[in-house]
């Protein structure tokens, strides 16, 4: 079945804007952290992110992460995900969760065309097909293994279904869905827009990026405030790369 990705933030650092100002003050501070929590006003709290975004010194936006649970998305979206190693994730497993009717990404492209969607559709089924054939008859296989070898009837039966389809996985397509739950610090999180939600990114996880990024700016739009890539404040750093439509980008995130 087609799926389409969802999006949910479901927990943040309490205060992330005012964390981040407390741990920026500390650093030239007689103060404690309870003392620096309870008397930094609002507009100090602005001053600060501001001067943090100015100088570049993000370390203090460390303090502060944001959880995401995404589902809907393709393996070749987590496939890249995963490159931002300063992250936490816990992923759907293939090796414990049978893949049974197993939902899928479609390419706009391909969908847009219906001779190239009938392609990919029928691809999908023949490897749905291929997949339950694989995974019950290596069931049957292991579960008589472990029998014979005297393991127990349901101990058997449970242990035969996860060595069977970690096995018969290996024939799932990269559009196959999977869902994820990641938790990021806002310094990580700088770095994943900047990069993700450029034109040049691949076109799945540029579109979570970007839905991350409104959710993010709701809850912290001080702290967000120049997120993007790298040309909406500044110049494109993709060079000769470049997509070419720096204004037309700027516009887009400047209204987020």
């Amino acid at each position: 079945m087609e799926t389409h990705p969802r999006i949910d933030l479901i927990a943040h650092t309490p205060d992330p804007e005012k964390v981040v100002a407390a741990a920026a003050r500390l650093c030239y501070s007689h103060h404690g952290v309870s003392t620096l929590m309870e008397e930094i006003s609002d507009d100090e709290v602005q001053r600060l992110i501001r001067i943090l975004n100015d100088m570049g010194h993000q370390s203090p936006m460390e303090h502060v992460s944001f959880t995401f649970a995404i589902e809907g998305i393709s393996r070749s979206l987590t496939h890249q995900l995963v490159r931002h190693r300063i992250a936490s994730y816990s992923q759907k497993s293939q090796r414990y969760v049978r893949e049974g009717s197993f939902d899928f990404v479609v390419p706009t492209v391909i969908q847009e065309d219906e001779k190239l969607k009938s392609i990919f559709l029928n691809t999908m089924e023949e490897q749905q097909k291929a997949y339950d054939v694989l995974a019950d008859a290596l069931k049957e296989k292991h579960l008589q293994t472990l029998l014979n070898q005297g393991t127990s009837g349901k101990k058997a039966e449970a242990a035969a279904e996860k060595m069977a389809i970690e096995d018969a996985r290996y024939v799932l397509p990269n559009a196959c869905e999977t869902k994820i739950v990641v938790t990021m610090n806002v310094r990580t999180l700088l770095h994943f827009f900047n990069v993700r939600c450029c034109n040049r990114a691949q076109w799945e996880i540029r579109h979570v990026a970007v839905e991350m990024l409104k959710l993010c700016k709701k809850t912290a739009p001080r702290l967000f405030h120049f997120a993007g890539p790298d040309c909406v404040y500044g110049p494109c750093g993709e060079g000769i790369m470049s997509c070419g439509k720096m204004k037309e980008v700027e516009g887009y995130f400047k209204k987020l």
